[in-house]
């Protein structure tokens, strides 16, 4: 049995008690969750038991698919044999809590103190994106895991959703050809055109790694990586649209802010295999939010992938999903897929559930978000120095400029 153990209790941990939920509803019961921790102890109540305590904050969000629109979730909902403790101080929980490994949902700043907390006391750890807000401090972060022999994940829930799934099957059994060009655009649709993210004003605060090159970038180069392969080299350029943000405070007063942090980037990169590709993300726009072509893009040798559908050189088309359903190998089914669950916060917890058990790195292992991590830094290490930077330049900290400013502020040496 895994005791988990929960540090942070935002909006965001809905979603990850729905996904915890819905392993439970499979069957799957080699887990606990044993523990909540929030700077103030009401927030650890709000998931803890229904009718306990004080409400939940509400979703901040009604886009479908989005985690942020998930709420009323509680651990009583799936467990009813354990009493959670509760905690307003992470180390005195991770050090001395009923728990084996720990979750961290906290804030960018955070995910380097909590890992060193939680390496030092001998406890697995699976820490939300990005995984640190440095390369430098990051790489620690795998070091000091590897060398402990403990599991580090990190949640990079994009891997497992079926989209993604169907189209990684779709290459390997070479329907596509060989993967020449990635597109991926997004401008306009998420917090457009000028309110803060998620209620979160750091987001907007570059000294605390804030902007939607880290906050988002990582997400899509995961995507990017897991279609066309490792990334040799990025261009990029991001800039601030909107200045001044708003937002609602807990009276429900409208506050503004200023931000520093990037609120639109755009980079061309060229992976190791030679193919090419571009990502644009905003959380600028007024007026209609613009998705260009889908999420993603992808061509090939044999034609061109949008969404779940293909299209090739004839013009004939088929869904890749469907085909997928129809001749992938059921074995290969059953690892994506294990017990029919698509629920990617589901399988992204239960595959590191897994790989705690089976003493393996996880399909989204420290090293995998590490990497992540150095390309949407290459975005901004790019645009600060004018020019193409590599990913490697980035990861072993021969480019670093844009990161002084965010270690300094977090007492981290940028070169750990």
């Amino acid at each position: 049995m895994i005791r988990i153990g929960i540090v942070g209790c935002g909006r965001i941990l809905a979603a990850h008690l729905r996904g915890y939920r819905a392993l439970r509803e499979a069957g799957i019961d080699n887990f606990r969750i044993t523990a909540l921790c929030a700077r103030k102890l009401d927030d650890a109540r709000m998931y803890s038991k229904r009718g306990d305590g004080p409400p939940q904050r509400s979703a901040v969000s009604d886009a479908p698919g989005n985690p942020l629109a998930v709420d009323d979730e509680y651990v009583s909902d799936f467990q009813d044999d354990v009493e959670v403790a509760l905690y307003d101080d992470y180390r005195e929980m991770i050090a001395n809590g009923p728990i084996d490994a720990v979750n961290d949902f906290t804030s960018h700043g955070m995910h380097h103190i909590v890992a060193d907390v939680a390496c030092n006391s001998g406890k697995h750890l699976l820490t939300q994106k990005p995984l640190a807000v440095t390369v430098a401090a990051a790489r620690t972060m795998c070091e000091q895991s590897e060398a402990a022999g403990l599991t580090l994940g990190v949640f990079e829930n994009w891997r497992f959703r079926d989209r993604a799934r169907f189209l990684r099957w779709f290459i390997d059994e070479g329907y596509l050809g060989k993967p020449q060009i990635f597109l991926f655009g997004n401008v306009g649709n998420w917090w457009a055109p000028d309110r803060v993210v998620a209620h979160t004003p750091w987001r907007h605060v570059k000294k605390r790694a804030g902007g939607i090159a880290l906050d988002l970038g990582v997400h899509q180069f995961h995507l990017a990586r897991q279609v066309i392969g490792d990334i040799d080299s990025i261009q990029g350029t991001s800039q601030v649209i909107e200045p001044v943000r708003h937002f609602q405070n807990a009276a429900g007063e409208r506050e503004t802010m200023t931000c520093d942090a990037d609120d639109i980037f755009s980079a061309s990169f060229k992976s190791k295999d030679g193919a090419f590709g571009t990502i644009t993300a905003s959380w600028a726009g007024h007026g209609e939010g613009t998705l260009f072509g889908g999420v993603p893009v992808v061509y090939g040798s044999r034609g061109r992938v949008v969404g779940t559908t293909f299209t090739a050189d004839d013009g004939a088309t088929l869904d890749i999903g469907e085909l997928y359903q129809e001749k992938c190998d059921p074995a290969r089914k059953e690892t994506e897929f294990p017990k029919g669950i698509t629920d990617d916060f589901a399988l992204s917890q239960l595959d590191w559930l897994q790989a705690i058990t089976d003493s393996r790195p996880p399909q989204t292992s420290g090293r995998e978000g590490l990497t992540d991590l150095a390309c949407a830094f290459a975005i901004l290490e790019s645009d600060q120095a004018g020019r193409r930077v590599s990913v490697d330049e980035v990861i072993n900290g021969t480019v670093s400029e844009y990161q002084m400013p965010i270690a300094k502020y977090h007492n981290i040496p940028i070169a750990m």
